[in-house]
């Protein structure tokens, strides 16, 4: 006869045996222990920052979406939800410009739950809002141990974040293949490395012209490279189209393009290829190179 194991009863205890404050002790519990929560709405989540002040408010939790580099606010109650939360909410959602919202509590309203499947179901698919009921349970005199019972998310969540796992590891070989063909820039160009540093991962790179207040931008994409015209960093787009319209007529000449209709880039120039295939990434680099060059002199001469 099969012997009957003996199991003890877990039993779900208040909130407040573990966390005698909320802002005290359970928001910087849930800070240091944050990974729980992420295991519990599949998010890999990294703390920014804690108590963020909002106008008269403060944020709870401020942390990145590690997989995408996007805001996401953690709101907690060691109560059941209320309106003056899910309002706080909406204010640090414009305040923070957060993608994100996990809002913790210990149960909630009907209406509450409701008010996050609209915004679900009606907000842009970039934003997320989850509603997560925190429990307290023990087993006989064991520690004591949270769950996190995530009771609303946005539908086809579990499909998002496998799409957003694919993106990624996509976007880390097209961050290594650009690595790699700046290497080979700053490699092959004389005087590159001096003018503007070792190779970098992101899309472009910059030559600042600071006496001028402009910046030639060169860059990588998927299918060819490119340079063109931008203003200083925080420069306004506006001004700066302003500063180079008297002399349109001869950067068109003296560029081959015209100035765009764009408020970030002027007068951009473009070779279609693929700088993956090492037989035409010379090619590339000298052709990228002779751009820049040539940008630095006619803006030079203008300016």
């Amino acid at each position: 006869m099969a012997e009957i194991p003996s199991l003890s009863q877990l039993k779900v205890v208040d909130l407040r045996e573990a966390w005698a404050h909320e802002a005290h002790n359970f928001t910087p519990w849930l800070a240091e222990n944050i990974d729980q929560l992420s295991e519990a709405v599949g998010i890999p989540l990294e703390v920014e920052g804690t108590e963020v002040s909002v106008e008269s408010f403060s944020a709870d939790i401020l942390a990145r979406n590690t997989m995408d580099d996007s805001t996401v606010l953690i709101e907690n109650q060691l109560e059941g939800s209320d309106h003056t939360h899910l309002g706080q909410i909406m204010t640090y959602l414009a305040g923070l410009e957060a993608q994100t919202i996990i809002w913790i509590a210990k149960d909630f309203r009907e209406p509450h739950l409701a008010a996050l499947n609209w915004l679900n179901d009606h907000t842009d698919e970039r934003f997320a809002f989850f509603a997560v009921k925190i429990k307290v349970a023990q087993i006989a005199n064991s520690p004591l141990a949270p769950i996190f019972d995530v009771v609303e998310r946005p539908n086809n969540w579990e499909r998002a974040v496998h799409a957003k796992t694919a993106q990624r590891e996509g976007n880390s070989k097209l961050t290594q293949n650009r690595y790699e063909f700046w290497t080979a820039y700053v490699d092959r160009v004389d005087g590159e490395r001096e003018r503007t540093g070792e190779a970098g991962k992101s899309s472009n790179r910059w030559r600042v012209l600071e006496d001028l207040g402009f910046i030639v931008s060169l860059y990588a994409a998927k299918d060819g490279v490119g340079a063109f015209i931008r203003g200083l960093p925080r420069a306004n787009g506006t001004e700066v189209r302003e500063t180079l319209f008297p002399h349109e007529a001869t950067l068109t000449e003296k560029l081959g393009n015209g100035i765009g209709d764009g408020t970030d880039h002027f007068f951009q120039s473009w070779k279609p290829g693929d700088y993956t295939n090492i037989d035409q990434r010379d090619q590339l680099i000298d052709w990228l190179a002779g751009k820049a060059e040539l940008y630095e002199q006619v803006l030079s001469e203008l300016y």
